[in-house]
């Protein structure tokens, strides 16, 4: 029962941190920490990377009828506007699909640690405030779904790579930067976001089951089930949150946040423990 409870907290802390640009990957690591799921190590592997399903599912509901390429009236005919969209996020999936499958090992040997987390955490929280004050007052030049070009879907693209390679930096937070950085409105920047992560990690949850295998135990099946469903919960109240939010705000919050979270994970990983 007490694995099921850390399941449950797991879930609520994925499903806040997968959407807003704070790093879900290096939360749920700094999670483990103090909660520690008392799992076999490959399925905690697979679990951090597989619950992220549940808030993808989130995006599908309260975006499905932008994602979905039939509409209600054409039912034989695709919407070409809705097609052209995924084709760019398909674009914009290629450099982290090549890193991750060629080189997903020694990625996660290599920066899955602390001090790599708080860097990026740090880093990329810092460039939260530098790109909002240098875009403060400017008018975005991208201001629909549909104004993304293949050029600047290639370049958020690139963006998420580093998120891809680094954890801690965050996947939406990498690319939310970078569509600010040349010139996408706020909402458009999180609603791309949001539609990239759907094939994104759906494929890494693919290769992290594929890598580790399914769930062994019906104990295992049942804690992944109770994150995922936490975490498609948690997500569905977040998103509409965060859209909301960015009509009146900007990023900057969580950039010192992020700055905030990092120089305390280096204490406590650096000092204290």
């Amino acid at each position: 029962m007490l694995e099921f409870l850390k399941a449950i907290l797991f879930g609520i802390v994925e499903g806040i941190t997968e959407w807003l640009p704070i790093s879900s990957t290096g939360h749920l690591i700094l999670l483990n920490e103090f909660v520690n799921l008392k799992v076999r190590a490959d399925f905690f592997s697979m679990f951090e990377v597989v619950i992220q399903l549940g808030a993808i599912f989130a995006v599908v509901v309260l975006f499905s009828n932008q994602l979905r390429p039939l509409s209600k009236k054409e039912k034989y005919f695709s919407k070409q506007e809705t097609l052209m969209m995924w084709f760019k996020i398909a674009v914009a999936c290629v450099p982290a699909a090549v890193i991750g499958i060629i080189w997903d090992e020694q990625i996660e040997e290599l920066f899955y640690n602390y001090q790599v987390i708080a860097i990026a955490l740090i880093v990329f929280g810092i460039a939260f405030i530098i790109i909002e004050n240098h875009t403060h007052g400017r008018k975005p030049h991208i201001n629909s779904i549909s104004e993304i070009t293949f050029n600047t879907a290639i370049i958020i693209g690139v963006f998420q790579l580093i998120a891809a390679v680094f954890p801690g930096t965050s996947r939406s937070g990498a690319t939310i930067v970078g569509a600010l950085l040349i010139g996408v409105s706020r909402s458009v920047a999180a609603e791309f976001t949001f539609f990239l992560a759907v094939p994104v990690m759906f494929g890494a949850s693919l290769l992290k089951l594929v890598k580790y295998g399914l769930p062994a135990t019906g104990t295992e099946v049942g804690i992944l089930l109770t994150g995922m469903i936490v975490a498609f919960i948690v997500s569905v109240v977040v998103i509409k949150f965060l859209m909301g939010y960015i009509k009146k705000h900007d990023f900057k919050v969580f950039g010192w946040y992020r700055i905030i979270l990092g120089a305390l994970v280096l204490v406590y990983f650096g000092v204290i423990k």
